[in-house]
């Protein structure tokens, strides 16, 4: 279990389970898809029905979301509501998703856009050649 789910089901003060936590986990998954699908936050917004600031302040914790409104969500991202709870319980047998993207992951995402932006095929099948090239002589120094 990552570091931000196992502080979500941890245990606050006199044993109370931390609400919070689990939001700020939620938005945090929130932002992830977002992320994911190249959306920006006024994008999602409309989406949503809801003003940029509000999106905003949903991805960042500051509003918790309702249960309305994260069926929403979840519909406009394409995912079930289970999504955002991924590995909050330590009991559940699933692999472990990071929460936060990750430097390289952002960069494939840039990449696809990019490369998909390409209209020139010869151009496109040149930057294959050169990832190609690039990753065999990466395993043949290693």
């Amino acid at each position: 279990m990552n570091q931000v789910a196992s502080k979500a089901v941890g245990k606050g003060v006199g044993g109370r389970s931390r609400a919070l936590d689990v939001d700020h986990y939620v938005s945090l998954r929130i932002r992830q898809r977002r992320i994911m699908l190249g959306l920006t936050q006024q994008q999602m917004a409309e989406l949503i029905g809801v003003t940029y600031q509000q999106a905003h302040k949903y991805e960042t914790g500051i509003n918790r979301i309702s249960a309305g409104r994260l069926y929403q969500i979840a519909q406009a991202l394409g995912v079930d509501i289970g999504y955002f709870f991924d590995d909050l319980d330590p009991d559940k047998q699933s692999r472990p998703k990071s929460t936060e993207m990750m430097p390289q992951q952002r960069m494939l995402l840039e990449l696809a856009r990019n490369f998909a932006a390409i209209g020139n095929r010869k151009h496109q099948d040149a930057i294959c050649n050169l990832a190609r090239v690039l990753a065999s002589s990466e395993r043949a120094e290693s």
